[in-house]
């Protein structure tokens, strides 16, 4: 897989589980989704992405 699709997997994932968190646990955690959508879209214009440095120290290489 390409990073960029690690990353869209992370982050879909990571708005999954806080909306249901959100819904079952408390409402707190939608301040999760918020900052990961915020992230997703300071990356659309910065093209500077912390999970892509995350994974790249994981050793997740850039494949294409």
């Amino acid at each position: 897989m390409k990073m960029e699709q690690y990353i869209r997997a992370i982050a879909g994932t990571l708005i999954l589980i806080t909306i249901a968190l959100g819904w079952f646990v408390s409402p707190y955690w939608l301040l999760f989704t918020a900052f990961v959508g915020a992230n997703l879209l300071q990356s659309a214009f910065t093209r500077w992405c912390l999970m892509e440095d995350i994974l790249a120290k994981l050793g997740v290489a850039e494949k294409e």
